[in-house]
């Protein structure tokens, strides 16, 4: 199958900087709960979209922030109509 540049292709957001903020979190405390660098939480957190994320970062960020991988990702059908 063919990947297309198309820009209404489906999308997965990603919302860690939401989960955060709605949790009074930040990079450094999310770092030492984690054992993730505050550098690659900085990067985690600045993404919009989601190509690709390890299972266990992903695990560990849902330990940390008590949270489902659905409260993190969240997928966006842009090829449905409205009803």
């Amino acid at each position: 199958m063919a990947h297309s540049s198309d820009s209404s292709l489906n999308v997965i957001h990603w919302r860690l900087a939401i989960i955060m903020a709605e949790k009074n979190i930040r990079n450094k405390d999310l770092a030492t709960l984690t054992g993730i660098s505050e550098r690659s939480i900085s990067r985690l957190k600045v993404r919009r979209q989601v190509s690709r994320i390890d299972a266990q970062t992903l695990d560990a960020l849902c330990k940390a922030l008590k949270c489902q991988p659905g409260d993190l990702m969240v997928y966006t059908d842009n090829n449905s109509s409205a009803t």
